[in-house]
């Protein structure tokens, strides 16, 4: 089995560049987290509060977070199920949460992706995307860390998409059936 996991802050690019490993191969598809709360839909699974518990009761939680006033959660059936039937690109946001995915499929081959950009290059991302919390946003982007190691790490202030596109996938095709 193989995934792609794309690390970075806030407006890094990780949807951008999931959107031009899709149309490079159409076996790359973003892995869409579970989402309990306010804020965008687009992009996740929703589920309830009583749903999240029940997740968390049978072990299905292999990350979570919180963030913006809503818990954002990579849950191991969503995951395994997209393992089987696609390339999963998880974006994700901390460092812990790498290990815990790693640890959680150790039989996959995960390519792990640093997105970066410079500050203003996010801000100037996040006012455009108008979802009316740029100061919590860039917060995240501050509390960021840099990724302890990557396999690749992309600029994507000076790398187009689909330039990043297929450097991801010079990386992660040799592993790939």
């Amino acid at each position: 089995m193989q995934g792609v996991i794309l690390y970075g802050p806030p407006a890094s690019g990780k949807d951008t560049i999931t959107a031009a490993l899709h149309q490079l191969d159409s076996r790359y598809q973003q892995f869409r987290r579970l989402k309990a709360g306010p804020g965008r839909t687009e992009g996740y699974r929703m589920i309830s509060d009583a749903q999240l518990a029940a997740l968390r009761a049978s072990g299905g939680v292999v990350w979570e977070n919180q963030r913006y006033g809503a818990v954002y959660v990579v849950d191991a059936p969503g995951l395994r199920q997209q393992l089987d039937e696609a390339v999963p690109v998880v974006h994700l946001g901390q460092v812990e949460a790498i290990d815990a995915i790693q640890r959680s499929f150790p039989e996959t081959r995960w390519t792990v992706v640093a997105l970066t950009c410079p500050r203003d290059v996010a801000k100037e991302r996040i006012v455009r995307r108008q979802t009316g919390d740029t100061l919590q946003r860039l917060r995240a982007w501050d509390e960021t860390p840099a990724a302890r190691t990557a396999d690749l790490t992309i600029d994507t202030s000076q790398t187009p998409p689909n330039r990043a596109a297929k450097l991801v996938d010079q990386v992660a095709r040799p592993a790939m059936p």
